[in-house]
């Protein structure tokens, strides 16, 4: 599995690129800050087209040609994994497999992948697995928050159509926002993201007694920890204990 983090990290130039090194990175198009350092010293990452932040602050929909070019700009680069396409977060469906056709449409060499959004048919994401290589997972509608009880009876369903009668993905499942081994160890993911490292380094509580004294070193912990777990090899379902356990909170 592989492990992308969010960018930007923050902190110095020279910490965000210790940071860095080794690891996996996730670009969002309105925030290329660390771009350089990615390019230089990730082994792999991909680009997110930011339409999350634009729909937590109520914004309107990202400038798809901007970011098709910027795309294909870094297309040929040899540690760029992906990108994601366009998307609108609570758009309905319809919306989204326009944003789609028009991705494939626009032949560009940087492979898109598209987002089953989990407020979205079940038949629209039986036919993303079987179309694409890769499929991104987004939260969404009615299960906007990763983990709660009720998310993971909707992924129960959605795991049921996205992997064949063992248990075994159709394709390359991605986890938007999903970076949290209590989350992608119970799926069978090739790949999830967050912004977990970068976000919470200013949380010095969380680190007890011993707190790094740079931001890019709090990062790491972060990172070094989540680093540590991989995904499910399939997806056996959830058990009852489980649910109780998680809670809707």
């Amino acid at each position: 599995m592989i492990h992308y983090h969010g960018t930007p990290i923050g902190g110095s130039r020279q910490d965000v690129a210790r940071f860095l090194v080794g690891r996996h990175a996730l670009v969002p198009f309105g925030r290329q800050d660390d771009m350089g350092a990615v390019l230089e010293f990730c082994q792999s990452f991909v680009l997110d087209n930011g339409a999350f932040t634009h729909w937590k602050q109520g914004k309107g929909q990202i400038d798809f040609n901007a970011y098709f070019d910027w795309c294909e700009s870094l297309a040929a680069h040899p540690s760029m994994d992906w990108c994601l396409i366009p998307d609108v977060i609570d758009g309905d469906e319809a919306g989204n497999i326009a944003l789609i056709n028009r991705w494939i449409e626009g032949g560009g060499r940087a492979e898109g992948v598209p987002i089953w959004h989990m407020h979205e048919s079940f038949d629209f994401l039986e036919w993303l697995v079987s179309e694409f290589r890769v499929v991104a997972i987004g939260s969404s509608g009615q299960w906007p928050n990763p983990g709660t009880d009720s998310w993971w009876r909707r992924m129960d369903d959605a795991m049921r159509v996205a992997c064949d009668s063992d248990g075994r993905p159709k394709a390359k499942l991605h986890g938007l926002r999903m970076l949290d081994p209590d989350i992608f160890t119970k799926l069978p993911l090739s790949s999830a993201d967050s912004t977990n490292a970068a976000v919470n380094s200013g949380s010095l509580s969380r680190y007890g007694s011993y707190v790094p004294a740079t931001a890019a070193q709090r990062c790491a912990v972060i990172a070094d920890r989540i680093e540590k777990h991989t995904s499910a090899n399939v997806y056996s379902g959830l058990k009852t204990n489980d649910l109780f356990a998680m809670g809707d909170g």
